[in-house]
């Protein structure tokens, strides 16, 4: 098990905080209005500038429509299936794709983009 500084681990969660406010095409100032911040106060809480409480992290949680648990543990690899020397992770050599990962993770991760197509739609 890695082993994190207090910094290091809230560098970690706001850093993952941020990766999934990206995937989400979420700007600041969507999220900080949604949280009834400033823009600066919410740039503030994602550089770690200030300290993130529970609640706030269930708020941000909430908006991004994402588990705890996810913003905890983001692994791009994982969100975008890759692994470093081999492309797409799945795909063999001859180029059919065997899913390798949990089907629990795979339906969220289907939910999750069914329901960013549905806000992506609405605009």
């Amino acid at each position: 098990m890695k082993t994190y500084t207090t910094e290091q681990f809230i560098e970690t969660i706001v850093g993952n905080i941020k990766k999934f406010r990206e995937l989400k095409n979420i700007t600041r100032e969507q999220i900080a209005s949604d949280l009834n911040l400033s823009v600066s106060g919410y740039s503030k809480l994602e550089r770690g500038e200030i300290e993130i409480t529970l609640k706030r992290l269930h708020e941000i949680a909430e908006i991004l429509d994402v588990e705890i648990s996810q913003i905890l543990n983001f692994n791009s690899q994982t969100i975008f299936n890759i692994t470093n020397s081999q492309g797409v992770q799945g795909y063999d050599q001859g180029g059919s794709y065997h899913f390798h990962q949990d089907d629990k993770y795979r339906e969220k991760y289907i939910e999750m983009l069914e329901k960013e197509i549905q806000r992506l739609s609405k605009k």
